[in-house]
C-alpha cells in the first residue's frame, strides 16, 4: 500500500534547513520526497498540516538487546516508541547478550549482573544467529555490538587476574568472530566485572580489531566521577579524567572510532572536570582518533544501591558488619567519599529494594532515616540488607542542565537513553521522554538549532555506525519516520513519566504509533535486524 504523508516540515536528518515537503512510501520504502506529491498515486493520505517530520529517532547506547529476545518484548519497547525512536545500538557497556560460543560455561556471566536470561525465546551467543532470531521478530530495529565484558567472561569467568595467551587469543577470535559477521563494533565496560580486570594490553588488542574492521569503540569507562573504587588513590588526578587518560592511551597511534559512553560526572565535585574532559576528546581527534561521546537528556541516573558501599564490607559476616570498629571505619569511609564525590543520602532515591518493601520507593535515604528515626547510615544500610544488597536506586546529581545543554551544541555529541524497563520499582526516567527534551531544548533555544539536534538523533547516529538506508528521509531509504508537534513539544511540562509531542511513529513503513495509540499488532514485527 502506498502511503502519502501531506503537508509537513519535514527534517531529513542531514542537519539541512527544514523546508515543507510530502513523503511517499510503499510497504517499507520511501518513494518519493518532495513539495506537491499527487494525491491520486497513494492508497491512502495522511494530513500532517501543521506537524514536523523527521527520520525515526535512534538510540545510539542502549541495552535492549536483552529485552529483544524476551517471549514478549512489547512492554520493553513501547516507551521507547513512544519517544519516537524506531532504531537502537545495542550491546553497549561491555554486557551484550551475545559474545559466547555454545555450551559455554559461564553463560551465568553475562549480563554483567544487571541482564538475565530470563523468561527469553533463547540464548544467542553470536551475532549471526541474534539477528536471525530478532528480525522481524521485535519492535523496533536493532544493531548490536559485541561485548568485551562478554567475550571475557567466555573464556575466564569473573576470574580477577591476566588472561593466559589461550584464553586471550579465543576472547579475540570471538569479537573478531562478530565483528566479521555483522556487529555493529564493540563495547567496553570497564566499570563492570570482569571487564574492569583488563589492563591496557589487552584493551590495545581490543582496539586493533576494531581499527581492522572500521568499526566504533564504545566505552564505559572506568570511573565517572571524581573519586571511585577503580583507583585506590582518593586524592590528585581527578578519577574520571584518568579514565579519560586510559583511553588516550589505548587508541594512541590510530585512527580509531572511539565512542565515549555517557559524558557523565557523578557527584557536585566532578562538575568541574567537563571542560577538562573536552580538552581530552578534543586532544584525540587532532591526534587522528575519532572520538565522540553521547548524553541522556537526565539529571540523574540509575545505580545499585551498593554504589557507595567498599566490597570488604559486603564480603564480611552479619557478625563481623555489626561490630562497632567496623561500623565506625565504614561511617568514616562513606562519609569521606560523599564529601569527595559531592553527594549525600538525600541524594540516592530508593527505586526498587524488593518484594513487600514498596513502601520505601520514590523516597531519599535521608527521608527514609527521618520516617524511621534512624541515622542515615544505619537506614542505608538496613536498605541494603533487605535487598540482599541487590537494591536499585536513582541518584545524582549526575550532571547540570548547563553541562547538558553545553553538550547538545557540541556536533561530537550524540543522543541516547541508556535505559531499560525494569520489571518493578521506579522506572529510570529516561524510558519515557528524554529524545523530546533534546527537541524541546532546541525549540526553547537552550540547545542546538533544530536541524542539527534531528541530525544528531538521525543521520550523525546512522553515519557513526556505518547503518545503511536509514537515518534519512530519502528515495529508497527505509521508511523510518517520525511525525511530531514542535508547538506541544515547546509548551509542555517535562519528566512526567510520559512521552510528549510524538504523532506518528512507522517503523518499515508500518504505523505503529497514531495519535497515542500504539498498535500493539504491528509493533509486534516491525522492526529488522540490522547487519553492519
Amino acid at each position: 500500500m502506498k502511503v502519502l504523508l501531506k503537508g509537513g516540515k519535514l527534517y531529513d536528518g542531514s542537519g539541512a534547513d527544514a523546508v515543507m515537503s510530502d513523503i511517499l512510501f510503499e510497504d517499507d520504502k520511501i518513494l518519493e520526497v518532495g513539495n506537491g506529491i499527487d494525491e491520486s498515486v497513494a492508497d491512502r493520505v495522511v494530513d500532517i498540516t501543521g506537524k514536523s517530520v523527521a527520520p525515526g529517532f535512534i538510540d545510539e547506547h542502549s541495552h535492549n538487546d536483552w529485552f529483544a529476545i524476551k517471549n514478549n518484548p512489547l512492554p520493553y519497547f513501547e516507551p521507547f516508541i513512544r519517544q519516537g525512536i524506531t532504531t537502537f545500538i545495542s550491546g553497549n557497556c561491555g554486557v551484550s547478550e551475545i559474545g559466547f560460543e555454545k555450551d559455554c560455561e559461564y553463560v551465568d556471566k553475562m549480563g554483567g549482573g544487571l541482564f538475565f536470561f530470563k523468561d527469553t525465546a533463547g540464548e544467542y551467543g553470536n551475532v549471526k544467529d541474534f539477528l536471525e532470531a530478532i528480525d522481524e521478530n521485535c519492535p523496533a530495529n536493532m544493531a548490536e555490538l559485541v561485548g568485551h565484558c562478554s567475550a571475557r567472561a567466555a573464556v575466564s569467568g569473573y576470574s580477577n587476574r591476566k588472561l593466559t595467551p589461550e584464553e586471550e587469543q579465543k576472547m579475540l577470535d570471538i569479537i573478531e568472530d562478530n565483528l566479521k559477521n555483522g556487529a555493529a563494533g564493540v563495547s567496553l565496560g570497564l566499570m563492570y566485572e570482569p571487564g574492569l580486570y583488563a589492563d591496557e594490553e589487552e584493551l590495545r588488542k581490543v582496539v586493533e580489531l576494531c581499527v581492522k574492521y572500521d568499526k566504533p569503540l564504545t566505552v564505559h569507562p572506568r570511573a565517572n566521577s571524581a573519586v571511585s573504587m577503580a583507583y585506590p588513590e582518593l586524592l590528585g588526578r581527578s578519577h574520571i579524567l584518568r579514565g579519560v587518560d586510559e583511553l588516550v592511551n589505548i587508541s594512541k597511534g590510530t585512527n580509531l572510532k572511539l565512542q565515549y559512553s555517557h559524558a557523565i560526572f557523578v557527584g557536585r565535585r566532578s562538575l568541574k572536570d567537563q571542560p577538562e574532559f573536552l580538552e581530552l576528546i578534543n586532544k584525540m581527534r587532532d591526534e587522528g582518533v575519532r572520538a565522540q561521546f553521547d548524553i541522556y537528556n537526565e539529571l540523574r541516573g540509575v545505580s545499585v544501591i551498593t554504589v557507595i558501599l567498599p566490597t570488604w564490607y559486603q564480603g564480611m559476616s552479619e557478625e563481623e558488619r555489626n561490630k562497632p570498629l567496623t561500623k565506625l571505619k565504614l561511617r568514616a569511609l562513606i562519609k569521606a567519599t560523599s564529601l569527595l564525590l559531592g553527594f549525600g543520602y538525600d541524594d540516592i532515591e530508593v527505586a526498587y529494594i524488593g518484594p513487600g518493601y514498596e513502601k520505601y520507593e520514590g523516597k531519599t535515604v535521608h527521608q527514609l532515616a527521618k520516617e524511621y528515626k534512624k541515622s542515615d547510615l544505619d537506614m542505608y544500610l538496613q536498605l541494603c540488607k533487605e535487598s540482599n544488597f541487590q537494591g536499585r536506586v536513582n541518584m545524582g546529581p549526575y550532571t547540570t542542565e548547563e553541562i547538558i545543554h553545553d553538550f547538545e551544541n557540541n556536533e561530537l555529541c550524540l543522543y541516547m537513553t541508556d535505559a531499560w524497563v525494569e520489571e518493578h520499582g521506579i522506572q529510570n526516567p529516561a524510558i519515557y521522554d528524554c529524545f523530546p527534551k533534546f527537541l524541546q531544548d532546541s525549540l526553547r533555544g537552550a540547545g542546538d538549532i533544530m536541524p542539527k539536534t534531528v541530525n544528531r538523533m538521525t543521520g550523525a547516529t546512522a553515519d557513526r555506525f556505518m547503518i545503511k538506508n536509514r537515518g534519512y528521509l530519502r528515495p529508497g531509504y527505509f521508511a523510518d519516520i517520525t511525525v511530531f508537534d514542535e508547538k506541544v513539544l515547546k509548551e509542555s511540562e517535562r519528566d512526567r513519566t510520559c512521552s510528549f509531542g510524538i504523532d506518528r511513529v512507522y517503523i518499515n513503513g508500518k504505523e505503529v504509533l497514531a495519535d497515542g495509540k500504539i498498535d500493539e499488532k504491528l509493533l509486534r514485527n516491525a522492526g529488522r535486524a540490522i547487519r553492519i
